[in-house]
């Protein structure tokens, strides 16, 4: 059985528990599944390597905890012993009453750099959903045909959990903050350009979609062992807050090759930005922060631009989190170029005095599938300050959406014009100094492209008339 088909066989039973609603139910509960199996075949190749070396491997779990022990017992001749299997209740009591409390466990008792640490934060918050004892033994038995050792699987399966994490982002309930379009993603990592031995930082992570691209793109220039121990170790660095997308993150970045994920699952907002020291600051920041999000006071003293906006105390984190010449690439709301707010203001001037604004990419409608916002890509590099911003304008023939989302063929054009901030219909660029310095307003008026009233269809601007004729015998009539 072709691992698309385990996994539509996981949400066809899925879609039968009570507890599992929608697809965000779905990636949660598949995700832990996933992980265990995951963290199964590690051991097993870490214990193969330890052995070729004459060393014991010393195992992450304790021998009851393990796949092979509670999932998949295995007689001698390779066979599922039957009778050692849990199933029905006694595989939920197990999985509710002692394996998830085991693993949680692991949070207090190991260093937060250890795959231990990672555990104990992602079964700290996850909970099973999956009440039926034979639903959940069905879908272990699935769960059981997929390997993680070789490169090809793990391939596979990043574009089948990328799927899902795309349906989870049209789900609702908030689905659409952990997916970011990967065209736009790849496009920001392409002009951002991450280079092997820079540190590569998403502190609003969600899926870690930035990261899986980074490392995607940075892997294709990895030729020598090092280097890919390099992007392994050392070079990305992720926050998330919400307990179902670190899981998600951190599963989507083992998809992607990376075996153990440097994310934390902590609240990026309650780190005080004034304390950020500069051996945590990193080489590039890649980032889709949420927006529209309040925040409580006590968050908010962690900035020197006091405001509830979410989205604007990130952009502050981000703009501190950067070294001297480090890189940026942000995703944020339209309004954040014009607003006359105190704190929109004080931000701009912020960034246009710390940092280098050199090109903002105007995104059109629906990028965001079911947002209703607009939004722009701000590309920053720290050091200096602003002098010149060039603008891109993406003017697209067609109207995005579900059907019709955004593609890497739409963004060619600009990737290719911003090398050279090239002028061009749908580009152009200001001078800082021209601005108004009691506003900043940064908004994007393309100068080479005449506003043209649109007309109206016939059928229209009839029924108008009929309407307002109608209108007009009532009033007749009243009178």
């Amino acid at each position: 059985m072709n691992y698309e088909q385990i996994f539509k066989n996981i949400d066809d039973i899925l879609w039968k528990e009570a507890g599992c609603s929608n697809e965000l139910d779905y990636v949660e509960q598949t995700s832990w599944i996933l992980f265990l199996k995951y963290l199964d075949d590690y051991e097993k190749e870490k214990a193969s390597e330890m052995f070729l070396k004459g060393e014991e491997y010393v195992g992450i779990l304790k021998p009851e905890f393990r796949w092979e022990q509670w999932v998949c017992p295995k007689k001698e001749d390779g066979t599922i012993d039957v009778k050692k299997r849990k199933t029905d209740t006694d595989l939920t009591d197990f999985v509710d009453k002692q394996l998830f409390p085991y693993l949680k466990s692991f949070k207090d008792k190991h260093p937060k750099d250890s795959i231990q640490y990672q555990i104990g934060e992602i079964f700290a918050d996850i909970k099973n959903k999956i009440a039926s004892g034979s639903n959940l033994r069905e879908i272990l038995n699935y769960a059981d045909g997929l390997k993680f050792q070789s490169t090809a699987d793990k391939h596979e399966m990043s574009h089948l959990y990328e799927s899902k994490i795309h349906k989870m982002g049209n789900a609702g309930r908030n689905g659409g903050e952990y997916y970011t379009p990967r065209p736009l993603i790849r496009t920001i990592v392409k002009v951002v350009d991450p280079q092997i031995g820079e540190t590569v930082y998403d502190g609003a992570c969600g899926s870690a979609g930035f990261l899986c691209e980074a490392f995607k793109y940075m892997n294709e220039k990895a030729t020598i062992v090092d280097a890919k121990q390099i992007l392994q170790k050392s070079t990305f660095y992720g926050r998330e807050k919400k307990a179902l997308a670190y899981i998600i993150g951190i599963m989507n970045m083992i998809f992607h090759g990376v075996e153990s994920p440097n994310i934390e699952h902590t609240n990026t907002l309650s780190i005080k930005a004034s304390e950020i020291t500069n051996s945590e600051r990193k080489d590039v920041v890649l980032a889709n922060p949420p927006f529209g999000g309040k925040e409580r006071s006590e968050i908010q003293g962690n900035f020197s631009i006091k405001t509830g906006e979410t989205a604007y105390l990130f952009m502050q984190h981000f703009i501190k989190m950067l070294k001297a010449g480090g890189r940026a690439g942000i995703v944020i709301k339209n309004t954040f170029l014009s607003n006359t707010d105190n704190a929109s203001v004080k931000l701009r001037q912020e960034l246009l005095e710390t940092c280098n604004l050199h090109t903002i990419l105007d995104l059109p409608s629906g990028v965001f599938t079911g947002a209703g916002v607009k939004t722009v890509v701000l590309f920053f590099d720290k050091g200096r300050p602003t002098e010149k911003v060039w603008y891109y304008q993406l003017n697209l023939d067609r109207n995005l959406g579900k059907t019709n989302p955004l593609s890497e063929k739409d963004l060619e054009d600009f990737v290719t014009l911003q090398k050279t901030f090239a002028i061009s219909p749908n580009s152009w660029t200001i001078n800082i100094a021209d601005l108004d310095p009691a506003t900043l307003d940064l908004s994007v008026k393309n100068p080479n492209r005449k506003e043209e009233t649109p007309l109206r269809h016939p059928d229209e601007i009839i029924a108008e008339m009929q309407g307002l004729n109608q209108e007009c015998a009532e009033i007749l009539k009243n009178i």
